[in-house]
């Protein structure tokens, strides 16, 4: 049994009577959302070392919450059995410690916790009320915060609150979406000679190492032209090649880390990038027409991406994104975790770089 399945049943057998006995005129969210291969249905035996197990997450108003939710979960404790569904109801592991603060109690001795969604909202946007989002701040949230807020599943929302919250977030604005796709082919346009440079001096590590970035910048670009989030690392391949586009793609991908020699790596990419403009071309994606050719009288074969960068800026309409420069969100510009999983220090990277002169 997969974890969300685990976890539906949980709330649904265990913790959903329990509530209705002992608090019954509460209202709450419950779902499983926030971290855990189980969010993306990727779990399997090796996800039960850690952090996995019947959990339920269910979300207060701030007033309850400070009302019920430690009372709750103290008095969860002496009712819960030592398994569930065959599976310890408590944690085998937790890198993740049990939730304790002001918007957030768990237990380590069992997977009931008990969140505030402004807490939930703050730790995922670094913001407690979406009516303050701007466009730009939607540039300082990485790709894999936002799925993890709306991967995983709903099992009961009383007024519909965290579903509306879910479904806001459920993708970026079209201005920022093309903000967006414009950064990654910029991305592309930085590198996309180089694989072919390196390798015409020898230096085949170096192509490779160039080519590989190259292919997780197609890789980045597929998932926004499907308009889906990107998993952090550990599932990014796994996620990519459920996308729709990734047959097309995947013979150039491969081919390129697969060869040799700088010429057969550097046309496999070139091909890449191309289906990558006919997928736009054929979604109505801010289109251009791709073009493969040298880098200007050098070797190596490219694409006319200055073309696809203007295309999809110039389908921005908001002045306020359209006048940033073309660097890309805070997860387009670093992959480092410490930043990205940190909701304020992203916001605040990604003020400072897209108000500096570009």
């Amino acid at each position: 049994m997969q974890g969300i399945e685990l976890s539906r049943r949980f709330f649904t057998e265990l913790v959903a009577p329990w509530l209705a006995t002992v608090a019954p005129d509460l209202r709450y969210s419950a779902a499983l959302m926030g971290y855990g291969s189980e969010l993306l249905r990727f779990d399997d035996e090796t996800s039960k070392d850690h952090n996995w197990g019947p959990r339920v997450h269910i979300h207060l108003t701030e007033r309850d919450f400070v009302e019920y939710a430690r009372p709750l979960v103290a008095a969860f404790e002496a009712i819960m059995p030592k398994t569930f569904a065959g599976e310890p109801i408590g944690w085998r592991q937790r890198p993740h410690p049990a939730a304790d603060g002001p918007d957030a109690i768990g237990a380590i001795s069992h997977g009931l916790e008990f969140h505030t969604l402004e807490g939930r909202l703050f730790a995922a946007i670094g913001l407690r009320d979406l009516e303050a989002m701007t466009l730009e701040h939607w540039l300082s949230i990485p790709e894999q915060k936002l799925l993890a807020f709306t991967a995983g599943a709903v099992f009961r929302d009383d007024g519909g609150r965290l579903t509306a919250l879910r479904s806001r977030l459920a993708y970026f604005p079209d201005d920022v979406w093309y903000y967006r796709i414009a950064s990654q082919w910029a991305r592309i346009r930085e590198q996309q000679a180089f694989v072919g440079r390196t390798g015409q001096v020898g230096d085949g590590l170096g192509s490779r190492v160039i080519a590989a970035r190259l292919v997780q910048d197609v890789m980045t670009l597929a998932f926004l032209l499907e308009r889906r989030y990107a998993p952090y690392p550990k599932w990014f391949g796994s996620g990519f090649a459920q996308l729709s586009i990734a047959p097309r793609l995947l013979p150039h991908l491969q081919a390129a880390l697969a060869a040799d020699h700088w010429e057969d790596r550097g046309e496999a990419l070139a091909y890449g990038y191309r289906v990558l403009g006919e997928i736009q071309a054929e979604k109505s994606i801010a289109p251009f027409v791709p073009r493969l050719g040298p880098y200007f009288d050098r070797p190596f074969i490219t694409i006319n991406v200055d073309d696809a960068v203007s295309a999809a800026h110039g389908a921005i309409s908001s002045s306020e994104i359209a006048s940033l420069p073309v660097l890309g969100a805070i997860d387009q510009v670093s992959d480092l975790t410490p930043l990205l999983v940190d909701a304020e220090r992203s916001r605040r990277t990604a003020a400072a770089l897209l108000r500096s002169n570009p």
